[in-house]
């Protein structure tokens, strides 16, 4: 009976210490956020006599609660910028196949370069568009 114990305590020592590390290295990774931009990015875009209108729900992906914090910080700053990007934008730039990815990139961009002057670091590593509508 206490060779049955001594193997149970034997085998059971090294998946603790295995859960343990895992615990510990979880926590030494810093967690994904995504920073949204509230309310919706809305405004108008083109040249001629009828005005053409976009709506942006867009989402920042940083790394760690700290950044986090810096990028909800700037977020005036960066909604500037985007607002000020996509009213840039013609018509046809916007009805062009795979427009909304090549504004998606530019976005980033303007996003990372503004961060950088602000912050030293471009801080977003990606940014998303969880929609949006254009008209």
């Amino acid at each position: 009976m206490k060779a049955w114990i001594a193997l149970l305590l034997a085998l059971s020592l090294p998946l603790a210490a295995h859960a343990s590390e895992d615990k510990e290295a979880k926590a030494a990774v810093p967690a994904v956020a995504y920073v949204s931009l509230f309310p919706a990015l809305v405004g108008n875009f083109g040249e001629g006599p009828k005005l053409k209108f976009f709506k942006a729900d867009i989402s920042l992906r940083v790394t760690g609660a700290d950044v986090e914090a810096r990028v909800k910080h700037h977020d005036p700053l960066i909604r500037n910028q985007l607002v000020m990007l996509f009213s840039q934008q013609t018509e046809e730039a916007m009805a062009a196949p795979g427009a909304r990815e090549t504004l998606r990139a530019e976005a980033l961009k303007q996003v990372q370069e503004v961060l950088t002057q602000e912050e030293g670091k471009p801080l977003v590593e990606d940014l998303l568009f969880n929609n949006l509508i254009i008209q």
